[in-house]
């Protein structure tokens, strides 16, 4: 199941403060705190889900990498090395020891009481493009800009969805775009904050609709966006531009950009993950005698020495010459897989040249050497 958008968990914009995403957390953490929800699955989930979101988001660095890359960008470093079920309440609790008042118990928190939620807002629908990138954009990184048909604001009523930005404050929740209601139950009188009704949950009223967008405060129109792909990427990852989507209803939050990444085939290197895979084929004299062989690289060609009597099944390695990890520990290896071509059809000369060699047992494999290439292939295949 995908992991929900960490700003979506909180409840926040990705304009929010850091006071207000703890604020947010904290709120969150006492509504599914496990002292208020003994045996709650559901709670309980919901409560590390808040945690493993505040963890990325309280923390410039991984906020900055998840603001540009969503989920991907942050390689597994997300919650601080857990993440989602298998996180740890222990682990909840001596990480953010400051917002549980230095304690797991629910005590911890100090008064509680009704609901801090704010009117709702509108989340336009994100948009989505393919970038197909060659072996050389992978290795370097690279910025690709697209031409994006989207809804963007309206310009007429600034967003608003009025005409002359003309709006009046529901009368029915007073703006916060909640209303309490009341109804009886098996236990009594229950109550409970819903969306108002009459605003939507947005807390204002349109008086007369804007004539650009029909009240929606959002028209088609086009952007050039210019994305930063990292080195390192992998094909079918999908990257994420926040708010670079569609923008959302009367000044609502905007959608986000997903990018997802294909992969040019290369002419001549093979991708495995980080490493680099090319299938070197030897004539017979230089596998015989030895020699040098240009190997091709990202960065252009590099020549190898052949050792004389190189085997079939050999394996070279280029060290540090394949592709950089996405979360920056070292790169990869370009390896070599030796062949050796034999002919298929020999001219009458060639036979009786080769005619010499038959009877020599200097040209027969010893079963030293066929257990040395079995070896070879087997740890291949492998």
């Amino acid at each position: 199941m995908a992991k929900r958008d960490y700003y979506e968990v909180l409840g926040v914009d990705k304009s929010a403060s850091a006071n207000d995403i703890k604020k947010a957390y904290r709120k969150l953490a006492i509504q599914y705190h496990p002292d208020k929800n003994p045996g709650d699955k559901e709670a309980e989930e919901k409560f590390k889900e808040a945690a493993e979101a505040y963890s990325v988001l309280s923390d410039p660095d991984k906020k900055a990498r998840y603001d540009q890359f969503g989920h991907e960008g942050l390689g597994g470093a997300a919650g601080g090395g857990f993440s989602g079920a298998g996180m740890d309440m222990n682990d909840i609790f001596s990480m953010f020891g400051d917002i549980f008042g230095g304690r797991g118990g629910f005590g911890g928190f100090g008064g509680f009481g009704g609901s801090s939620a704010g009117p709702q807002k509108f989340r336009g629908s994100d948009q989505r493009v393919k970038v197909k990138l060659t072996l050389q954009e992978i290795a370097s990184g690279v910025t690709k800009k697209f031409k994006l048909k989207k809804y963007v604001k309206c310009t007429h009523c600034g967003g608003t969805g009025a005409e002359g930005n003309a709006t009046e404050t529901c009368p029915d929740c007073n703006g916060t775009g909640r209303v309490v209601r009341t109804q009886q139950s098996f236990f009594g009188m229950m109550r409970s904050e819903v969306a108002c009704p009459r605003c939507n949950g947005e807390g204002k009223i349109i008086k007369n609709k804007c004539p650009h967008c029909n009240g929606d405060g959002i028209v088609m129109g086009e952007e050039v966006v210019e994305v930063q792909i990292p080195a390192g990427v992998v094909e079918g990852m999908q990257l994420s531009m926040r708010g670079k989507g569609n923008a959302g209803k009367r000044n609502g939050i905007n959608g986000d950009l997903l990018i997802l990444v294909e992969e040019e085939q290369h002419p001549t290197l093979i991708r495995d993950e980080n490493d680099l895979i090319f299938n070197l084929l030897l004539d017979i004299p230089t596998a015989a005698l030895g020699g040098f062989a240009e190997i091709p690289t990202i960065e252009g060609k590099a020549k190898v020495t052949i050792d004389p009597g190189t085997q079939p099944g050999k394996v070279l390695r280029l060290r540090g010459k394949g592709l950089p990890s996405l979360n920056g520990y070292g790169k990869g290896d370009i390896v070599v897989n030796v062949s050796v071509y034999i002919p298929e059809t020999l001219s009458k000369d060639e036979k009786k040249a080769i005619e010499k060699f038959r009877e020599s047992d200097n040209f027969r494999p010893g079963e030293s050497i066929k257990e040395k290439i079995f070896r070879r292939f087997r740890n291949f295949f492998d």
